[in-house]
């Protein structure tokens, strides 16, 4: 209620506060969505906002180059993550992790165990390209069904039933690619992931399969994704994983191996057109491995004619 005094708080409180920024910079080669890693695979590039970094994003881009030897492209603020209870933090000591995601083309990473990857070595229940994964039905079902029937009385395990089934598209639901984040904190909750087992006694339950990253950085990995799913929907953010040059078979693939299912072929490629996205440049690709085909380029226009209107990228299955 209004005019009551507000409650002090009871718990203790952090001694010193930093900042840290993190990079979630994505590409994709060959048809398969990249992410860059430093430590060999088990961390995002980051390090601490200091006082001789001129604004955030600087700082980003200063640690970014200095880790990985790479170049930030496009790039914007993702989301700010601030818990206390899922990094292992000393008590006395709060980082608060600012990250951003950048998409880029590919180059060579040097430095500090740097490296691409392909995202799905840390989601591999995220890819639908070929049809479900095999391990949805073989392992994750199977044990998120064990973790539900803990959950309590009859409503709290039923609650966690439809939790299951709406997030990882289950008992007759339909997948939703958008929900990365939501999936690999239900997997976290359930203690299914390495990350949650951490802090388990010895003997628990393996982790279910895919690669294990430091600190909070998987679920900051998870958070880019599904930003990324839900943005190449109503902005033509793709283009900036293109070359100059693209047939429209790598661009297709290109979407695919970003929302993690196959699309339809001829309705991929009547969307395009009726929305002017790409235009003609006119030379022939002969290295398709079958029949040359068209280049085309993007139409830099489209992004002040869209502005208002939006893009629309046509994500719908065969």
């Amino acid at each position: 209620m209004r005019g009551q005094p507000k409650r002090a708080s009871t718990a203790p409180a952090a001694r010193s506060v930093a900042a840290d920024l993190i990079a979630v910079l994505v590409a994709v080669t060959g048809g398969e969505p990249r992410v860059m890693t430093i430590q060999d695979g088990s961390a995002l590039p980051s390090g601490p906002f200091a006082l001789s970094h001129r604004s955030l994003q600087s700082g980003l881009r200063s640690w970014v180059e200095e880790q990985t030897a790479h170049p930030l492209g496009y790039v914007e603020q993702l989301y700010t993550f601030a818990d206390r209870d899922r990094s292992g933090e000393d008590p006395d000591h709060r980082v608060i992790s600012i990250s951003y995601l950048g998409l880029t083309r590919e180059e060579p990473g040097s430095g500090d165990g740097a490296g691409w990857r392909s995202w799905y070595d840390y989601f591999p229940w995220e890819d639908f390209r070929a049809g479900p994964p095999a391990m949805l039905e073989r392992v994750l079902a199977p044990r998120l069904e064990a973790w539900a029937t803990t959950g309590g009385d009859e409503r709290a395990v039923q609650e966690r039933r439809q939790r299951v089934a709406i997030t990882f598209g289950l008992a007759g639901r339909s997948w939703n690619e958008e929900l990365v984040l939501q999936r690999y904190e239900l997997l976290y909750e359930a203690g299914l992931v390495a990350e949650a087992q951490r802090e388990q006694p010895p003997g628990a339950a393996p982790a279910i399969p895919g690669r294990v990253m430091r600190g909070d950085h998987r679920r900051i990995l998870a958070t880019g994704l599904a930003r990324l799913r839900a943005k190449i929907k109503y902005r033509p953010v793709v283009f900036e994983l293109m070359p100059p040059a693209f047939t429209l078979l790598q661009l297709q693939r290109t979407v695919e191996a970003l929302a993690g299912h196959s699309l339809h072929k001829q309705n991929f490629r009547r969307l395009i057109e009726q929305q002017d996205l790409v235009e003609e440049t006119g030379a022939i690709a002969a290295d398709t491995g079958g029949r040359p085909a068209k280049l085309f380029r993007f139409r830099h226009a489209v992004l002040a004619e869209r502005a208002v209107a939006g893009t629309k990228l046509p994500l719908s299955r065969p």
